[in-house]
């Protein structure tokens, strides 16, 4: 089991931007597919974006040119960088690290978004 420490969520108005983070101390960071994830309340956990190993990036139709994800192996940590923010992304946030056919998440962080 992986260890996922996420950070950066919180309260941000209509519009304003948020930087999520999720460090993954003491593994090969660069072979793992990373993905962040949200669960509203009531609803299903979805995938918001993801980044495989090798850098390749796939997002939710509902963020696509608002959402960033990004990575940086050397700091064993995946971002997601959260822009034009609307209440619908109100939810909570969680990484997810895949390797083979293994899969962590971390806690959880949520982001509220006011209108």
């Amino acid at each position: 089991q992986v260890q996922l420490v996420e950070s950066g969520g919180g309260l941000v108005q209509l519009g304003g931007s948020l930087r999520l983070s999720c460090a993954a101390p003491g593994i090969i960071f660069s072979i793992y597919d990373m993905g962040w994830y949200r669960q509203a309340p009531g609803k299903q956990r979805e995938l918001v974006a993801a980044i495989t190993s090798g850098g390749s990036k796939n997002y939710a139709d509902s963020v696509k040119g608002r959402f960033t994800i990004s990575r940086d192996n050397a700091k064993n940590t995946v971002y997601l960088e959260m822009n034009s923010l609307k209440p619908e992304d109100t939810a909570v946030y969680y990484c997810n690290a895949k390797v083979l056919r293994s899969s962590s998440w971390g806690q959880g962080t949520q982001v509220t978004v006011s209108s």
